[in-house]
């Protein structure tokens, strides 16, 4: 089971690198509304620009506690539950502009894999 959640942590840490880091100027099928970059996505939520690198932030750093827990164990709950907390949030936000419920698929999938590393 050890190695099942170090699997999770590092999926889970290397999928949000990519979004956050990478993809965040790229268009992709999953963006809320027809956001063509990460910014505008926050904007078609109606947040302010100023959310969309609060959110980046936390989401990083908490990816990075996430990595860290491998070998630290003492930060697998604060980021597991950190990004559970912000994933649940996106899909909230997918849900409040309507979008086709597989935009909110990655959040979903992402969240299970978060309380999976906290509650196993």
């Amino acid at each position: 089971m050890d190695y099942v959640i170090i699997a999770l942590k590092v999926i889970v840490a290397l999928s949000l690198f990519n979004v956050w880091l990478l993809q965040k100027n790229k268009p992709t099928k999953w963006r809320g509304g027809n956001a063509q970059n990460i910014v505008e996505e926050f904007e078609v939520y109606g947040l302010p620009k100023w959310m969309c690198y609060l959110v980046g932030t936390l989401k990083v750093g908490l990816a990075i506690l996430l990595l860290l827990s491998i070998q630290f164990p003492e930060f697998e709950m604060i980021a597991a539950l950190g990004l559970a907390g912000l994933l649940l949030g996106s899909i909230v936000m997918h849900l409040k502009i309507s979008d086709p419920l597989f935009k909110s698929f990655p959040a979903a999938l992402f969240l299970a894999m978060c309380l999976a590393i906290a509650f196993l």
